[in-house]
């Protein structure tokens, strides 16, 4: 799937950025959408959810948000602390992803995006519900 045209608001958010935060998180948008195809997703809905570029998978998953992190100039992927996406991330991925709480992989802008690792990690988001839901049968 093409990677659509980002609505209005969440591109002027990504605008706001500076260049080179704003380059991560346009690469970690595309992977998004990149990753929803190669799982067999639909597109998932692009919004903006307390400021930040959100994107949701509808019933299969949790949605995965891409914001600035100023402290570290670079991005954050976050996701719902209530999940226990990241401390899964953090025991597979410690020497690969930087982490911050129950909730954020860090993405340095300064760095080529560990592109292998955050597919999994968005592709573990964007199913979440999907595999936590018991064998039928």
């Amino acid at each position: 799937m093409a990677v659509p045209a980002a609505p209005k608001d969440v591109d002027a958010v990504f605008a706001a950025m500076t260049p080179p935060v704003e380059a991560c998180a346009r690469e970690l948008r595309a992977l998004v959408f990149d990753v929803a195809e190669t799982e067999g997703l639909a597109a998932p809905e692009e919004t903006l959810r307390w400021g930040e570029p959100a994107y949701l998978p509808g019933k299969s998953g949790t949605a995965v948000r891409i914001t600035a992190d100023k402290s570290r100039e670079g991005c954050k992927v976050l996701v719902h602390c209530q999940t226990s996406l990241v401390e899964t991330w953090r025991a597979r991925f410690s020497d690969r992803l930087g982490f911050e709480g129950n909730r954020a992989v860090l993405v340095p802008a300064s760095e080529d995006i560990d592109r292998e690792a955050l597919a999994i990690c968005i592709a573990d988001a964007l199913t979440y519900r999907k595999k936590k839901e018991p064998a039928r049968g």
